[in-house]
């Protein structure tokens, strides 16, 4: 794994490196999204993490109604407090 120092301008703006944004197939204009995981600044491409999302989601059953969990669970929370 090759590592690279990046700065921060004081506006905030970081570069990625042109070696980096070849391997995401990053382009002017590209879209990223950002978050924290454990301290750690992740940057994502947004197709990425919406294959990511796709892929999990078709291995739900499709006769899987998630809005009637999600009431059922609150319900039960409610009913619990």
């Amino acid at each position: 794994m090759q590592a690279f120092e990046i700065a921060v301008t004081q506006q905030g703006r970081m570069v990625i490196p042109s070696l980096l944004r070849k391997q995401l197939g990053l382009k002017s204009g590209s879209r990223l999204m950002a978050h924290l995981e454990n301290g750690r600044l992740i940057l994502e491409p947004k197709e990425l993490l919406w294959e990511k999302i796709y892929q999990e989601m078709s291995a739900i059953p499709a006769k899987t109604d998630l809005a009637q969990e999600l009431i059922d669970e609150r319900r039960e929370s409610a009913g619990r407090e």
